[in-house]
């Protein structure tokens, strides 16, 4: 057999391979009936939108094999810049043209809404009031199960010398005036946030404990979307950012958000009689 005849299969199969891809790549041609029903669109798009809001023929486009879609200004003053499609289609050897869809789509220039940002990612610190909930997910990193961060120099901070390097420190006296001003106050268990919590401190991933004797009753904050970040707070102080609170849900927050496309609003954008009228309403006449 000659090495001709070997290679042979190979080539067709390359061929085949790369026909495939120019059939699967190219451009679908544009059906001259199709293209030539501007008027049928064109009545599609007014019994949807009205006449008074259907502009000028603006273009075509092929969508497929005898699938075109025209488009149409928006004449509706709230839609600047979008735009009606109407996609007609008709059956392979039917000479009769049908209407497939009617939509309003944006353009180029069209106003749209910013993108949707989850509330997670909106919040920032001191957004939590009392009643409010701020949920930790599972996998926060900055949280870790307790037994894995097992402090090996808890035991050496018992030995530490108060005042080492320094002329005072603080009396008792003192200790006990700030602990009581500390557990009276906004940081305390009293506090309106507190009441609405939750769970005590005491038992937040947040939790720092303080040393010495205050670490019985007081720590410091570590959760920077909590009100008392870096505060001290007693151990039965609380609030919505509690790291076991609730759990994040594990698909959406929400359903998507529903955007009425038929009411709106005409605001005047301008000229000298808009503005006297404008500035007589902010001064309360009518």
């Amino acid at each position: 057999m000659s090495p001709q005849r070997q290679s042979s299969p190979a080539r067709s199969a390359a061929a085949r391979t790369t026909s495939g891809a120019a059939r699967r790549s190219r451009t679908p041609a544009v059906d001259s009936a199709c293209a030539e029903a501007v008027d049928l669109a064109r009545e599609a798009a007014e019994d949807t939108a009205g006449q008074t809001q259907v502009g000028e023929h603006l273009g075509l486009r092929a969508e497929g094999d005898r699938v075109v879609t025209h488009y149409f200004e928006c004449l509706d003053p709230a839609y600047v810049g979008w735009r009606w499609a109407v996609t007609v289609t008709r059956a392979s050897r039917a000479k009769n043209v049908t209407v497939s869809e009617c939509v309003l789509l944006p353009g180029d220039d069209a106003l749209l809404a910013p993108p949707w940002v989850p509330w997670l990612e909106r919040l920032r610190p001191g957004d939590l009031g009392p009643g409010d909930l701020l949920p930790t997910a599972p996998d926060d990193v900055r949280l870790a199960p307790g037994f894995t961060q097992v402090d090996e120099s808890t035991d050496r901070e018992a030995q530490w010398e108060l005042g080492l390097g320094r002329v005072r420190v603080l009396s008792r006296e003192g200790r006990d005036e700030a602990a009581a001003r500390w557990y009276d106050g906004v940081a305390g268990p009293r506090a309106p946030i507190a009441a609405s919590a939750p769970a005590q401190c005491s038992t937040c991933g947040f939790y720092v404990v303080l040393a010495g004797a205050l670490r019985q009753v007081f720590g410091v904050c570590a959760n920077e979307y909590a009100p008392d970040d870096g505060r001290v707070v007693s151990a039965d102080h609380g609030c919505g950012a509690h790291s076991e609170a609730v759990s994040l849900p594990a698909v959406s927050e929400h359903n998507p958000p529903v955007i009425d496309e038929l009411g709106y609003e005409v605001v005047p954008t301008g000229g000298d009689e808009d503005a006297a009228s404008l500035d007589d309403e902010a001064l309360g006449h009518s």
